[in-house]
């Protein structure tokens, strides 16, 4: 066996594959599952953990998404501003209005792994709000 052989995959020596996901079409946590496993690249005959695999995920409609029960209200978003009493926190259906991106994003941020290859990963994944989005090439 050679020393090339040997190596593990290098990012130059890939291309990107390409998936498109409708968030219309499913629940919030179906769809974000789908589409962290499709960002950790286990579908992969390449897969290797310690590396972020070569796969762009489109999302469209994330304005459109869809949520069981009563989470529309009862589903808080809080953040810290670091000063006292500065605890801020906003309904799913707020912040659906504000950005639905930020929704969906952070969805699929929870279900990757808590490790230094999370915002490498993250980046691999573009979201929109409605149907058009400029990667028509590169998906077939």
């Amino acid at each position: 066996m050679s020393k090339e052989d040997s190596q593990d995959t290098k990012a130059k020596d890939t291309r990107f594959e390409w998936h498109l996901i409708d968030a219309s079409t499913q629940p919030l946590g179906r769809a974000a599952t789908g589409v962290a496993e499709l960002l950790l690249g286990k579908h992969r005959p390449d897969f290797a953990p310690h590396l972020v695999a070569p796969v762009r995920v489109v999302v469209v409609n994330t304005d459109k998404v869809k949520v069981t029960g009563n989470k529309l209200e009862q589903k808080m978003y809080r953040h810290y501003t670091g000063h006292p009493g500065g605890l801020k926190e906003r309904s799913l259906s707020r912040q659906l209005q504000l950005d639905s991106r930020e929704v969906f994003e952070q969805a699929v941020s929870g279900m990757l792994p808590k490790n230094s290859l999370r915002a490498h990963r993250l980046q691999n994944l573009l979201l929109y709000k409605g149907t058009e989005h400029p990667h028509q090439a590169q998906i077939k």
